[in-house]
C-alpha cells in the first residue's frame, strides 16, 4: 500500500497546486460546456470541488507512474464508480435527449461518459507534468 500511494504523498506542492489549477479550470470548462450543449451538468457548483479536486487529483497522482494506458484502464475503474454513483444518486443531471443519447441510445450515456471521462488521467497527468516543466523548470 505504501509503494501505492507514494506517488501522492512525494508529490512536490509545486506539482500539487499545478494539479488544482488545471484540474479545476478543466471541471469549470467542461461542466459548462456539458451544460450549454444540453449533454450533462453537476447539479451544485461545489461538485467541480469535490470531482476535480477530491477524487480526480489524488486517483491521477497515484496513476501518474503507470504507462498512459494503464492509466486509462484504471481511469475506467474509478470514472465508472463516480459516472454510475452520479446518475445514480441524481447529483449528476443527464438533459434528456442529448447528442450522446441519440447517437449511442440512452441506456449508453454513462458508459460513453465513463469511456470519455478515462482519458483524463492520462491526459491530464501529461498536461500537468508539461506545464509544471515549463513553470518550475
Amino acid at each position: 500500500m505504501e509503494e501505492i500511494l507514494a506517488p501522492l504523498k512525494n508529490a512536490p506542492l509545486t506539482s500539487i497546486g499545478t494539479y488544482v489549477v488545471v484540474y479545476a479550470l478543466w471541471g469549470i470548462g467542461m461542466n459548462t460546456f456539458g451544460k450549454k450543449a444540453c449533454i450533462a451538468e453537476f447539479r451544485y457548483w461545489w461538485q467541480i470541488i469535490t470531482v476535480y479536486l477530491l477524487y480526480m487529483i489524488p486517483i491521477s497522482l497515484i496513476l501518474s507512474p503507470l504507462e498512459w494506458y494503464a492509466q486509462y484502464a484504471y481511469g475506467l475503474f474509478f470514472m465508472g464508480i463516480l459516472e454510475f454513483g452520479g446518475y445514480a444518486l441524481k447529483s449528476s443531471i443527464a438533459h434528456p435527449g442529448n447528442i450522446l443519447d441519440r447517437w449511442f441510445g440512452e441506456r449508453n450515456f454513462a458508459l460513453g461518459m465513463t469511456l470519455f471521462f478515462a482519458s483524463y488521467f492520462p491526459l491530464g497527468n501529461a498536461a500537468v507534468e508539461y506545464i509544471h516543466e515549463l513553470l518550475f523548470c
